[in-house]
């Protein structure tokens, strides 16, 4: 499902930020420079990719001056050797802007296990660095230089009084929680407490998309203000929420072979823990996904998930199919669709037929669930199941 759109920002609309990317077979190598504060969310796998590893230990001290990614090797179970050219890479842009490598973000995202070839990433960097600026262009040559299976650029942005917050990411396949296959790196010119925001929006966006179960080696994401303007915190931080639920939910849209993005809403639970439960065993189900592409509002398979979910139900719940178009302006809030009732106080309303239409005509199909038990609400963000997800993982590095 590949998403069109037209973000308002870029991430070089943002005071302070320059950037550069270049894209060959096999890969790619993309560049940052900014200046700031920084602070950074990884992957929970026990098998940490070396440039996570590194970056972990470099944001300890809150402050970077660049990031460099490279797309095609994940430089992920590599032993020391990882180690040492994930160091490596964050020196060739130290020695270049005049900083200490200590002051360098490094990612790496593609095929695990396979030692990262240097001199590749040498030569990449000496066609890279030269075209660094401010472009709007150059945006989107770095958007585009650290992806992998995707189908398409991920970039948003958004303007706060004279203030700019805006991201970029990368992701496909391998998308659970917590994060997913994934890299984000938002940025914003405004004064903020990086350290003190990037949890919440993590939780309520990278950390609400699934698309297949699995969490990858690399998963990072960083949030950097250059700090050039001062600006109200709460409207920055809604804003850095909106970004990242925007560029969450192209993440889910675009799994691998995707043609139908799901969000599924669960309202009326005992608690919100219990609501992000059952929306996570509904979104993640086989049958469910397999289903959406289908076009098939199958609730049997909606009412199974939610009965292993582990979560207190009230037989007499409502279910709801709505769908609609894309918008990035409805990330994680719902879409304004036409809504089918399939489930009333616990009884079949007979209105499968046209809700199967209804998932045909539209990209965006939502399930809305009122467990009837209190007050706790969530919405975890998916996509279908399909062929195409198979044919793409099954040949990945062949």
């Amino acid at each position: 499902m590949q998403l069109r759109y037209k973000t308002p920002e870029v991430i070089t609309s943002v005071e302070g930020v320059k950037c550069s990317g270049v894209r060959i077979k096999g890969g790619g190598l993309g560049l940052v420079v900014c200046d700031g504060k920084a602070a950074g969310v990884f992957t929970t796998n026990k098998f940490k990719a070396a440039p996570v590893i590194v970056t972990e230990n470099h944001l300890k001290k809150g402050y970077i001056k660049g990031i460099i990614v490279n797309s095609g090797n994940a430089n992920a179970y590599t032993g020391e050797q990882g180690i040492k050219n994930a160091i490596k890479m964050a020196e060739l842009l130290a020695e270049k802007i005049g900083c200490s490598r200590e002051e360098i973000v490094v990612s790496s995202t593609g095929v695990i296990g396979v030692q990262l070839d240097i001199k590749w990433i040498g030569s990449l960097f000496n066609s890279a660095y030269p075209q660094i600026n401010s472009s709007r262009e150059n945006s989107w040559k770095f958007a585009k230089s650290i992806t992998t299976t995707d189908s398409f650029t991920k970039q948003w942005g958004v303007k706060v009084g004279d203030c700019v917050v805006a991201g970029v990411a990368k992701g496909a396949g391998m998308i659970a929680p917590n994060m997913a296959t994934m890299l984000a790196y938002v940025f914003t010119d405004a004064k903020i407490d990086c350290e003190g925001i990037i949890k919440k929006v993590v939780k309520k966006t990278f950390n609400s998309i699934t698309v297949d179960g699995d969490t990858s080696t690399n998963d990072s994401f960083i949030l950097v203000s250059t700090e050039k303007k001062e600006c109200d915190e709460k409207k920055i931080e809604e804003a850095i929420m909106h970004v990242c639920s925007v560029l969450a939910e192209m993440i889910a849209a675009d799994g691998e072979g995707a043609s139908k993005l799901m969000r599924v809403f669960v309202r009326g639970a005992k608690n919100d823990v219990e609501a992000e439960k059952a929306a996570r065993a509904v979104a993640s189900s086989i049958l469910v996904k397999t289903a959406l592409f289908g076009c098939d509002a199958n609730w049997g398979r909606v009412i199974a998930a939610l009965g292993y979910s582990d979560v207190e139900i009230n037989e007499n719940l409502d279910l709801d199919i709505v769908g609609c178009k894309w918008d990035a302006e409805d990330a994680f809030r719902g879409g304004k669709g036409f809504k089918v009732e399939l489930i009333k106080n616990g009884k079949d309303t007979g209105k499968r037929s046209l809700a199967s239409k209804l998932m045909r005509e539209n990209e965006v199909v939502e399930y809305h669930i009122d467990l009837k038990v209190g007050n706790g609400k969530s919405c975890i963000v998916g996509c279908d199941l399909n062929h195409n997800y198979v044919k793409i993982n099954s040949e990945y590095t062949t």
